[in-house]
């Protein structure tokens, strides 16, 4: 049998897990490796892609930031979670906010080590992203627009430190002749904007009650749930534009089966929206875009299936993720 001790301690251990989302942080790190093998530098080896180890410290080094990030974000948020999500915010609480500010602190020192062994411009890069995450806890959330924008700008960052991570180094002249690879970059950096960006939204009308009793100035709060809805209708007409260009300008292989399922989620995820008005049902709609974003990591295998299959090492080393 545990003492009274031990049982603390686990569940402190669970409460900074569920603080920093350890479920989240894997997720993090195979998008970002799925990212470099197929997309940034599908002209590479993945085998030497895996192995690389300065992009091994940009890829922890991003997880840390980010799992850093959601602990500064529950500390300025623990008033307001309190109302939006009573039961993880009790867990929440069995570490204090001293200590939450401790592992802030470490997990920022470590992450900025890592990508000062990389270099000095991966040092400033994660620096500025650093004080970005927390200038956005500390001020912008509450600004209605701004704080939906930089969340979702916030959560794309970490794969434009893998982007200038292959290339950097390019002249003018090669980036010329990269210019088509870029655009297929940036087509997906957009999907992937848009359907953060209606997360965000979303997660705003979940989070009515709490915003409000806060402080916050959410558009729903300012404008109405009616106007939220026609905006978040708006963004996901928009994400027809990079799903367009992937599939019928540029060459995505099989990975069309993913962004065509998308359209098909995303139109009755909008008969569904204009449906809701319940805390519930804003939930699972935030669900249905956390699995489409999760989905689309795994999808970008379908680019180029036959990557996995060039040797057992490539499909051990991935199977470690």
């Amino acid at each position: 049998m545990l003492s009274r001790q031990h049982k603390l301690l686990i569940m402190k251990i669970v409460s900074l897990f569920s603080v920093v989302r350890g479920y989240n942080i894997p997720v993090i790190i195979l998008a970002q490796y799925l990212s470099a093998i197929f997309i940034l530098a599908p002209e590479k080896r993945a085998l030497a892609v895996l192995l690389d180890f300065h992009l091994f410290l940009l890829v922890f080094a991003s997880a840390i930031t980010i799992a850093s990030g959601y602990i500064i974000n529950n500390f300025y948020d623990s008033k307001k979670d309190l109302i939006n999500r009573p039961n993880k915010s009790m867990l929440d609480r069995l570490v204090s906010q001293k200590t939450k500010l401790n592992v802030y602190f470490t997990l920022n020192f470590i992450a900025s080590l890592m990508a000062l062994i990389v270099s000095w411009r991966a040092f400033l890069f994660f620096s500025v992203y650093i004080f970005l995450i927390w200038f956005y806890s500390h001020k912008v959330k509450k600004i209605p627009v701004a704080g939906n924008l930089m969340a979702a700008l916030l959560a794309v960052i970490p794969f434009f430190a893998i982007l200038l991570h292959y290339y950097y180094k390019l002249t003018f002249e090669e980036i010329e002749n990269y210019k088509d690879h870029l655009a297929v970059i940036f087509a997906h950096a957009n999907f992937l904007f848009l359907l953060l960006l209606i997360r965000e939204m979303i997660k705003d009308l979940e989070n009515i009650k709490g915003d409000l009793a806060n402080g916050y100035r959410t558009i729903p709060i300012i404008l109405g749930e009616l106007v939220a809805k026609k905006i978040i209708t708006a963004l996901t007409l928009l994400t027809i534009i990079p799903v367009y260009v992937l599939i019928d300008i540029y060459d995505v292989g099989y990975m069309d089966i993913y962004f065509y399922s998308c359209l098909i989620v995303l139109i009755f995820f909008l008969l569904y929206l204009w449906k809701s008005d319940r805390k519930g049902e804003y939930l699972l709609l935030h669900n249905i875009l956390k699995f489409l974003i999760v989905a689309g990591v795994f999808s970008i295998v379908l680019i180029n299936p036959s990557v996995l299959w060039n040797g057992k090492k490539i499909l051990l080393i991935i199977s470690l993720f």
